[in-house]
């Protein structure tokens, strides 16, 4: 894996995704945004059960955004300031957050494998997908303050979920570096690997979902994921409805049939249609 850009493993049900550019710590250029972008349009095509994503190299996940100025989005982030041009800021920050949200809506559980320092948009990125496992010598930190900046690829509001405000806040303001045991106390993460296993953990992680109903783990990944933007009440109402259309779909025949003969279940794959994306 010589070259730089995103690469996409296929494990059995389970998708590994690498952000490979190790001579600038994982950093996002324009090449690696749309090499993103690239495998979101891949992955979609193919749904996997479960999604890993990871750094490449040694001892980092994603340093973020690439202050560089080889890198050609920043000359659009020099334009904005010294034009003072919302314009241009507005696009900037609006290609990115498309590509970075269109990779976490992907309709099946995405794992952060955080094996080393994740910084700035790096950070972001972890905390944006669903479920987090870090290695014990990692460190987690929200940058952006100390450029003049602040989280910009949905990253800030979703650690403000995450953690709560007063946390994110502790975080974002004093840009501070959170290691793996802090993480985990206050639920920023939900494992912490052994040294050097974090990719294996987090694949094991994503092989205990993809043994699970894919229809009960979808219709409950979407419950989850919309109880961040509506009330408890409509929440409580989303979780009826898709547990009515879960019964009737008939997927649990596969698992209680199995648990009956005390046998391990297979659920067979399903092609959703756009109703249960």
């Amino acid at each position: 894996m010589a070259e730089e850009g995103i690469f996409l493993e296929r494990k059995g049900k389970v998708a590994v995704v690498t952000i490979h550019r190790p001579q600038r710590r994982n950093a996002f250029n324009e090449h690696m945004f749309l090499e993103l972008a690239r495998v979101t349009d891949e992955l979609k095509l193919n749904l996997p059960r479960a999604v890993v994503i990871a750094g490449g190299g040694e001892n980092v996940f994603s340093s973020g955004f690439d202050v560089n100025p080889d890198n050609p989005w920043v000359a659009k982030l020099i334009d904005a300031v010294e034009k003072s041009d919302q314009t241009t800021a507005e696009s900037l920050i609006g290609q990115i957050r498309k590509i970075v949200d269109e990779f976490v809506a992907l309709p099946v559980p995405i794992i952060a494998a955080i094996n080393g320092l994740a910084y700035g948009g790096g950070a972001e990125l972890s905390v944006r997908c669903d479920l987090r496992v870090m290695d014990p010598n990692a460190e987690i930190c929200f940058s952006e303050v100390r450029l003049g900046l602040m989280p910009d690829w949905g990253g800030g509001a979703s650690l403000a979920h995450l953690v709560g405000s007063s946390r994110a806040a502790d975080m974002i303001l004093t840009a501070r570096k959170v290691k793996a045991g802090e993480a985990i106390n206050f639920g920023l993460v939900n494992r912490i690997s052994r040294p050097g296993e974090c990719l294996e953990e987090a694949i094991r992680l994503a092989e205990m979902i993809t043994r699970n109903g894919p229809r009960a783990v979808r219709y409950s990944l979407q419950m989850i994921r919309q109880s961040r933007n509506q009330s408890l009440n409509q929440t409580l109402d989303m979780e009826a409805d898709k547990a009515i259309s879960l019964i009737v779909s008939g997927e649990c025949f596969h698992g209680v049939a199995a648990f009956l003969d005390k046998k391990e279940p297979e659920f067979p794959d399903v092609d959703f249609d756009s109703a249960d994306v």
